[in-house]
């Protein structure tokens, strides 16, 4: 018989947020400052959680680097983690509360408002990027993804520790994603939505100006999205 490599399946470490995310959507006409009746629904969440859950659907090894608390919720993200399977690389903080999103859209599934509690992330972070477990899990990867929950100390020690391995970058919101911003000749390419572009560049722009714009502001390759509208 004759004998055939073995093809290894590609590894990608991710680091950044996996946490309780909460969606109550109002029911009728939003009325603001009273009580509206509505549906709230919680999953387990998360920017880099999320994209994972749908690289290892694709046959890639994938670990995760995060960081929760020491409470209910803690168990919930570590328990879809593992269903998920993505080996769970995160750091746990008894004396500390899980990081969460609470969203409340309206009839439409528009936005009225987000709650993010992460303070746990800016706060960890920069820490856990000094420790060897994380320099080896690391050197062990053939790709790094990350997410702007890490603050930009994090995220500069992470471009730094990754070397020639490329490193894929997801915005997280408008606010955060000015943390990349001394890094994106650094990335391998950043995905965004289009009021994240424009946090960016500092002006809302769209098409080939935008493109343009985020060119000269250093990034080489990013993927644009506006909801359901063309990529």
């Amino acid at each position: 018989m004759p004998t055939f490599p073995t093809i290894l399946a590609p590894t990608i470490l991710a680091l950044g947020g996996a946490h309780i995310d909460r969606r109550g959507q109002v029911s009728g006409t939003y009325v603001p400052a009273a009580s509206n009746p509505g549906m709230m629904r919680e999953d387990v969440g998360g920017v880099v959680f999320n994209a994972l859950r749908s690289v290892v659907k694709r046959g890639v090894s994938a670990s995760l680097i995060s960081v929760r608390g020491g409470d209910a919720a803690a168990d919930t993200v570590a328990s879809a983690i593992d269903s998920a399977g993505i080996t769970d690389l995160s750091v746990v903080f008894l004396d500390r509360t899980t990081p969460s999103y609470t969203a409340l859209i309206d009839a439409e599934g528009e936005l009225i408002v987000g709650l993010a509690d992460m303070a746990l992330y800016d706060l960890a972070f920069p820490k856990q990027m000094r420790r060897s477990k994380v320099r080896e899990a690391i050197a062990a990867a053939d790709a790094i993804l990350c997410d702007a929950n890490l603050p930009t100390a994090a995220l500069e020690r992470l471009v730094a520790l990754a070397g020639d391995r490329p490193v894929f970058a997801i915005a997280v919101s408008p606010a955060k994603v000015v943390r990349l911003a001394p890094l994106l000749s650094d990335l391998s390419l950043l995905f965004m939505n289009r009021r994240e572009a424009a946090a960016l560049v500092g002006a809302e722009m769209s098409g080939e100006a935008l493109v343009d714009a985020l060119r000269q502001v250093g990034l080489n390759a990013g993927v644009i999205t506006a909801g359901s509208a063309p990529v």
